[in-house]
């Protein structure tokens, strides 16, 4: 058996498991004060944006207000005009339910900044209807049953308002090329190009 050297005997060696251990406690106890600088950096970060203020014209109304920079313009209509008509379906503009008119284009109001509509136009579904009288294509999904659960409605409506009015609604293969932004996932597609063929074959502008 090997003989212990007096270090080892009186117990006071250094090892070099001791030195690795030692070295690692320091490292851990240096890094936790920067660690914990930096969460609250990124939490002080997350908390507050940069305030904007933004005149726009929303149906036909002019709204003046300050907005968080990072606001988007389904957050902007929804929470802070109570345009609740535009839907937050899946917040990544992959499902068009929260389509509206921005200066008369479609856009997904999910991926557009609220700061962007500044000085615009913005027309939701609560925009269409003249008074009590429904606009045509809200009265033609009606009549062709193009809508079931109707969530997806109000981006269906807005998406097929824009299809007639800029002449993609020459035939189904259009209008469905033209519509394929917009998920309906009940599946009431027929009744859609239906009742956008109504409304191109008797409307002029949609």
């Amino acid at each position: 058996m090997a003989e212990q050297s007096p270090a080892d005997s009186q117990g006071v060696g250094v090892t070099r498991r001791a030195v690795l251990g030692t070295g690692a406690g320091v490292a851990v106890a240096t890094m936790l004060p920067l660690q914990s600088a930096a969460a609250q950096e990124i939490s002080v970060s997350n908390e507050t944006g940069t305030t904007l203020f933004v005149s726009t014209t929303v149906n036909g109304r002019a709204v003046a207000l300050d907005i968080d920079s990072r606001a988007s313009l389904l957050d902007l209509l929804r929470e802070r005009l109570g345009f609740s008509g535009t839907k937050k379906g899946c917040d990544h503009g992959q499902c068009g339910a929260c389509t509206v008119h921005l200066d008369g284009r479609t856009v997904v109001s999910c991926l557009t900044l609220a700061a962007k509509v500044d000085g615009r136009q913005v027309t939701t579904i609560e925009g269409l209807a003249d008074g009590d009288t429904l606009h045509p294509m809200q009265t033609a999904f009606i009549d062709h049953d193009a809508l079931q659960c109707g969530y997806c409605t109000p981006g269906q409506i807005m998406s097929a308002v824009a299809c007639v009015r800029h002449g993609h609604a020459t035939d189904k293969a259009s209008i469905r090329q033209f519509m394929s932004g917009n998920i309906c996932r009940c599946g009431a597609y027929a009744g859609i190009v239906a009742a956008i063929e109504d409304v191109a074959a008797n409307s002029k502008e949609g």
